[in-house]
């Protein structure tokens, strides 16, 4: 068992260091952990976890951490009070690095911001932001999120028509996404 922890940490410990951009760029990543590469979880399970992690409060990376470390020891078959455990783990192991990381940075930051060396990392670092969220809207962008038009075609245009709604509601009128989330939460239930 204490392996089991051990590589749950380094895993999320990973995720935390190399996950520039924040949560939602940390999901493709998570997802290639615990999905693909350790088998700790189904997607149609990981796809769950995302959709729990936007809906409660806090940054989705940590919240999703702290599901997968749950999650994933229970699916092993130990007991819940070790997937607590499993959660503090994920969640400390995906926070570590960027708390060291900031405070280190944010001595340094502040004297050498104006450095050409400084603002040509933030440079190269931008494109691999963008890069890090499309891999994570591309990945949730499976049959267990949209369905196929052979398998449930009422699922897949509604479905279709739910992203084409809130991305439209957001980039076009600038709708609020809690207003988003709300509506389709409501066309949801309504739908399926």
């Amino acid at each position: 068992m204490l392996a089991y922890f051990i590589l749950l940490f380094w895993t999320f410990l990973q995720i935390g260091l190399f996950g520039f951009g924040g949560g939602y760029a940390m999901l493709s990543m998570i997802q290639g952990e615990v999905v693909t590469h350790h088998h700790w979880m189904t997607m149609g399970q990981f796809t769950d976890i995302v959709a729990i992690s936007q809906m409660t409060p806090g940054p989705i990376g940590i919240n999703c951490a702290t599901y997968v470390g749950y999650t994933s020891l229970v699916n092993a078959g130990y007991a819940p009070i070790w997937g607590v455990l499993g959660s503090v783990v994920a969640t400390s192991a995906v926070v570590l690095p960027s708390l060291v990381l900031m405070i280190i940075i944010s001595r340094f930051l502040m004297a050498y911001r104006h450095h050409p060396r400084v603002e040509q990392v933030f440079s190269f670092l931008r494109p691999a932001v963008v890069g890090l969220l499309a891999a994570a809207a591309l990945c949730l962008m499976t049959s267990e999120n949209f369905s196929t038009p052979r398998e449930c075609p009422w699922q897949f245009w509604v479905s279709i028509l739910l992203f084409l709604f809130a991305f439209i509601s957001n980039r076009v009128y600038k709708l609020s996404p809690i207003r988003i989330i709300l509506l389709c939460a409501i066309a949801g239930i309504v739908l399926m």
